[in-house]
């Protein structure tokens, strides 16, 4: 793992976690928790009743929390008490990844503002306004600030917010990258082929290789994980009775597709009202259809009621696990654990069992009658379920397991701190 490395914090165990996803976007720590697990605090951000359409994964560093919220706050909390550190106030919704340093902290807002502010007093450094909404991934990268706007264009901003170059792109809305050896995977194409994705060397500014336009016929592209010398990601296609998905890895040098797997939604007895509405809710979500990578084991779950894991060198399943309801957050992977988001009954307001999970074990109890939203952790080896908890509201994006804590946020804009009671 190379991708600044000078500038990042472990992400595992400290209780730092400062890029999204993990080293190499795999969605992997090998920090393990292991019950009983009992709920730290829990705190809901706003009570006017409105729901989250998105809630993004957390950047923690010094036992600090940094996140975004839809009703344009941007805030810092103490990860131990719960206590409000600052709250940053933005002109809009706050879509995207943040990055902390070791002084700011780094996002963007649908206000079209990439903003830096001072980690220590919640004090805007600067702000570099883009001219249309800037839902990505937000990087630090040597001496650079790398963030991307809805339809406008990738921009590499100085430390101190000035303009030293960008990618112009029309197409790429929600844009989600990462930094991994030098080369961006994958950044917006060239404008010479605008609905292309690829490789972009940083420091020759050219393009290894973009996606083969047969991979790009798709509606939705997951941000990428990268394994060694593999690459890989997931697509989502729409159509009038089902969602097709793709899943693929690629040589990641080289663009050369290693392996492909096709399969559709299979919803059960949960189907969703609407196809093309819910498929639009999921595209908030920035890490929707993000993969896992745990040894030879690439984990997905893609908005259906299916947990997919598939061998990361044949692309063969190797193994599979439906849940009554529709998954709801992509998978995170501590130890050898998968933590997914499970929704609930859309009628049921409150979970039926909020108490704190620390009677959870390895055996696993089914809850009865219809379910609150869950999040749920199943075994990365062979996709049993081992414990579930009930939720205020749907898990929207993975937990961040971080030292001794699991994190994150739900649709009803409740933030919950779980941690191992030793």
């Amino acid at each position: 793992m190379t991708v600044a490395s000078s500038l990042l914090v472990s992400c595992s165990g400290n209780g730092d976690w400062v890029l999204f996803r993990g080293p190499g976007g795999r969605g992997y720590t090998a920090d393990s928790i292991h019950p009983p697990i009992g709920i730290k605090w829990k705190l809901r951000l706003q009570t006017d009743g409105r729901t989250a359409f998105a809630f993004n994964n957390f950047v923690i560093r010094d036992n600090i929390m940094y996140f975004g919220s839809t009703d344009g706050n941007f805030y810092a909390m103490d990860l131990e008490t719960g206590y409000m550190k600052w709250v940053f106030k933005t002109g809009a919704p706050v879509n995207s990844i943040p990055f902390a340093d070791g002084e700011n902290v780094y996002f963007g807002s649908n206000d079209g503002n990439v903003y830096a502010v001072s980690r220590n007093d919640g004090k805007q450094v600067w702000a570099y306004f883009t001219g249309r909404t800037v839902q990505s991934t937000v990087v630090r990268y040597k001496n650079l600030i790398i963030a991307s706007s809805d339809g406008g264009s990738l921009f590499f901003l100085s430390l101190d917010g000035k303009l030293v170059d960008q990618i112009e792109n029309p197409v790429w809305h929600r844009d989600t990258f990462q930094v991994y050896d030098n080369i961006i995977y994958l950044a917006r194409g060239p404008l010479s082929q605008p609905r292309s994705l690829g490789a972009y060397d940083l420091d020759t500014h050219t393009y290894h290789w973009l996606l083969d336009a047969r991979v790009i016929d798709a509606h939705w592209y997951s941000f990428p994980a990268v394994q060694g010398n593999r690459l890989f990601i997931s697509t989502c296609t729409f159509f009038t009775d089902h969602w097709q998905y793709d899943y693929y890895a690629f040589q990641r040098l080289s663009g050369e597709l290693l392996w492909h797997y096709e399969d559709q939604t299979v919803f059960g007895t949960d189907p969703p009202p609407d196809l093309y509405n819910e498929l639009d809710r999921n595209l908030s979500i920035l890490d929707f259809m993000a993969p896992s990578v745990w040894h030879n084991r690439v984990v997905y779950a893609s908005g259906d009621t299916i947990v997919r894991a598939f061998d990361t060198h044949t692309g063969s399943l190797a193994w599979s696990h439906q849940f009554d309801h529709r998954t709801t957050s992509a998978p995170m992977i501590a130890g050898d654990r998968v933590y997914v988001g499970v929704r609930g009954d859309e009628s049921l307001a409150s979970p039926q069992n909020d108490g704190p999970p620390s009677q959870l074990n390895s055996a696993y109890t089914p809850s009865a009658a219809p379910a609150a939203p869950k999040l749920a952790c199943l075994s990365a080896r062979n996709g049993q379920v081992i414990w579930e908890m009930n939720l205020e509201g749907n898990l929207l994006s993975p937990p961040v397991v971080a030292g001794k804590w699991i994190v994150f946020g739900t649709d009803k804009n409740y933030v919950y701190v779980l941690e191992e009671l030793l």
